[in-house]
């Protein structure tokens, strides 16, 4: 048991870390079509997105823009904004699944590449402590107590999501191997009574021919 949390204690301070500090991603948008980044978000989390047009590569027009379009794993679009070079978006998710946030470049053919820098923040990342700190008159050692039980809620929720992935796999693997034991069993009874009928047939065939 001891074992166990030894190995189990860095990888808990290691989503601690993540789950805090949230997840930066840099895009270089293509000159034409769209480019997305997906991220995979558990039910009922708290999602809060920032993003800057921050780099213009070779560029030759004075006020690049980009179209963003958030969308559930389902399809929904969740935010949509267009002419757009520094916003944000926030919501709270509504089902489990890969989460996607897609940017177009709003001129394309007016030459230079843009560059989205886009910051995620989810769950106990993405509270607003120093509001809660005011309301609730909480400082020091007692707030970075409750961020840090944030966290840990936040990391049994993505537990408790992938303990669930995982069973839903090991369903589908068990009904995937039932089938193909099914498939297997089927096959060989088909070839045995395929094998019979053969060996019927030349047995009467034979028998006419007064060969046997």
């Amino acid at each position: 048991m001891v074992e166990k949390v030894r190995l189990l204690l860095p990888m808990l301070l290691l989503m601690l870390i993540l789950v805090q500090n949230g997840e930066s991603v840099w895009l270089t948008l293509p000159r034409s079509g769209n480019k997305c980044v997906m991220e995979e978000i558990h039910n009922n989390v708290v999602v809060v997105g920032e993003y800057t047009v921050v780099i213009f590569e070779g560029l030759i027009r004075s006020n690049p823009t980009v179209s963003i379009t958030v969308m559930s794993p389902s399809g929904n679009i969740i935010h949509h904004k267009e002419n757009a070079t520094h916003d944000e978006f926030a919501f709270t998710s509504t089902e489990s699944g890969l989460y996607a946030t897609c940017f177009l470049d709003d001129q394309p053919g007016e030459g230079g590449k843009l560059i989205v820098n886009i910051d995620w923040k989810m769950g106990a990342a993405a509270k607003d402590w120093d509001s809660i700190a005011k309301k609730e008159k909480i400082e020091g050692v007692e707030l970075e107590l409750r961020k840090l039980e944030g966290a840990v809620e936040t990391i049994h929720g993505y537990l408790g999501y992938h303990k669930k992935r995982e069973a839903e796999m090991r369903g589908v693997s068990e009904t995937t191997n039932s089938r193909v034991a099914w498939y297997s069993i089927s096959s060989l009874g088909i070839c045995i009574l395929a094998s019979s009928a053969q060996l019927w047939y030349l047995t009467r065939f034979f028998q006419k021919k007064k060969l046997i």
